[in-house]
């Protein structure tokens, strides 16, 4: 399965109001859409994380890592924003494939249980 890209400013937001999955590296929000057709994701790199060549750089390693490895670990149906922290420049490249595919699988598992398993979510304004 190949993963789609995020493209526009409203896909973007529109996952801010998914899951929440921290790491030490990045981390990644979450939504479930109704539809189960191929996973998507986005990539968001502050300035806060860099000048543009190491935002750059980052995404590069990130976009790569969801290429050869983790990307087969995104469940159909949802959307991805992985939001990068500096940390990214200087790990080695098989942590960032590992961090990624522990990310999605957990997500893939929550779907397969129906369950939480204890992750946070936004709260939605409507309660």
């Amino acid at each position: 399965m190949s993963a789609e890209r995020l493209k526009k400013r409203k896909e973007f937001l529109a996952a801010r109001k998914g899951r929440r999955l921290n790491g030490p590296l990045f981390f990644v929000e979450v939504l479930e859409r109704a539809d189960q057709v191929n996973a998507r994701y986005g990539l968001t790199v502050t300035r806060k994380v860099g000048n543009a060549v190491e935002r750059n750089r980052i995404r590069r390693r990130l976009r790569e890592a969801i290429r050869v490895r983790s990307g087969a670990d995104m469940a159909a149906g949802f959307d991805y924003v992985i939001v990068a922290r500096r940390e990214l420049l200087v790990v080695p490249f098989g942590r960032i494939e590992d961090e990624l595919s522990n990310r999605f699988k957990k997500v893939a598992d929550n779907k397969a249980n129906g369950a939480r398993n204890g992750e946070k979510t936004r709260p939605s304004g409507r309660e």
